[in-house]
């Protein structure tokens, strides 16, 4: 039996998100841009897909920019930041995805300052440090930190955040792929200025997203044709991916208690299960206390025998991952659990994520081979 915990990566598409996608394809093959009878109901299909979705953040609908994935949303905002609003510092931590991370290295010269607000041993961001970066200097500046860390799970207090950054009067981007369809958010409240989706983490395609962007910012487009998406993207919008994301949204927030406290409970008793076993020979990553209920960071002694334990685990049917599915072919690790512990040598992590078709059998089934599969460090 084929068994899936790497719902962090992507999930499962849900039928009725397959249903609506097959009957745009069906009738909704006109160009949203044409003016004609097919243009203007596909265009009417991706406008009431954007009011609908901007109505679960607080939103109006031309906050929403739709993008093909959180990383276009990502990398949009950050280079935007700099060429159309004078940002010449930013502010991040080293445990970011590296959609941000690889951007900001990339992006920045020696004329924008980067600085990384320290985390500790959980993940958490260091709000005094925070405040005092944004108090020690005047240049216009760009926060960009995570809602919710992809590989441990570790939450960002956003509304601290959003009004250190109103204080200061700096701009505040979050990558919410993770947490966009499992939080309530009210990126207004919240003091949010660019937050970034994906559809394929809520049960939706791959290959679709938008970006959240505040109606006070104005930014140029970054990819330059046409004037779709408000003029802020070029390109003939994805349609069909558009009515996916539609579906999966709605989808997620109609059910969101009873998944959450359904996946938080497979967590938490996968979690008691393994420190039961295992006791002090594992080490749960991240924080306890404000976590992505879809994440377990588990890190096991680093053996010759454990080196192997995703592929043994692979071998067995059951799909997890060491990490950030973007890192896949990189042999260097997690740079996650290289940035909250000086000892990350000596674990191997795993990341075992959870949907809403997640069952215990397939969580004792994955106990089952663990204990079976870890080699257990004795003292000498």
């Amino acid at each position: 039996m084929a068994i899936y915990l790497d719902s962090a990566a992507t999930t499962h598409l849900d039928p009725e998100v397959i249903k609506a996608m097959n009957e745009c394809m069906n009738e909704g093959y006109g160009n949203p841009s044409a003016t004609h009878s097919f243009g203007r109901k596909a265009k009417n299909k991706v406008e009431t897909a954007r009011k609908e979705i901007a109505a679960h953040f607080g939103a109006q609908p031309s906050e929403i920019i739709f993008t093909s994935c959180g990383t276009e949303s990502d990398n949009m905002t950050i280079k935007c930041a700099i060429d159309d609003l004078g940002v010449t510092r930013i502010i991040s931590s080293e445990i970011e995805h590296k959609a941000v991370l690889s951007t900001v290295k990339i992006l920045c010269d020696d004329c924008i300052d980067v600085d990384y607000v320290k985390v500790n041993e959980f993940g958490e961001v260091d709000l005094n440090h925070l405040e005092e970066l944004l108090a020690n200097s005047d240049k216009k500046t760009l926060v960009t930190l995570m809602h919710a860390n992809n590989e441990i799970g570790t939450l960002l207090p956003m509304k601290k955040v959003g009004d250190l950054c109103k204080t200061y009067n700096a701009y505040f981007h979050s990558d919410t792929v993770q947490t966009v369809g499992h939080f309530p958010l009210n990126f207004e409240e919240l003091g949010v200025h660019f937050a970034a989706c994906s559809a394929h983490k809520i049960h939706g395609p791959q290959g679709v997203g938008f970006l959240y962007l505040n109606k006070k910012i104005g930014l140029n487009s970054m990819l330059i044709g046409g004037g779709q998406e408000r003029g802020l993207r070029a390109g003939t919008e994805n349609l069909i991916g558009i009515s996916g994301l539609h579906k999966a949204l709605e989808l997620s927030y109609k059910h969101l208690e009873q998944d959450k406290a359904r996946i938080k409970e497979l967590r938490n008793y996968m979690k008691k299960e393994l420190s039961s076993f295992f006791g002090d020979q594992v080490r749960f990553n991240g924080s306890e206390t404000d976590y992505l209920y879809t994440v377990l960071s588990v890190s096991f002694p680093n053996t010759e025998n454990n080196g192997l334990l995703l592929f043994k685990l692979d071998m067995k049917g059951i799909a997890v991952s060491g990490g950030s599915a973007c890192n896949s072919g990189a042999n260097q690790g997690s740079h996650v659990i290289r940035g909250i512990y000086k000892n990350a040598s000596d674990y191997i992590p795993i990341r075992f994520s959870f949907s809403k078709y997640t069952t215990k059998e397939e969580i004792d089934t994955c106990l089952k081979e663990l204990k079976e599969l870890v080699e257990i460090k004795v003292s000498v």
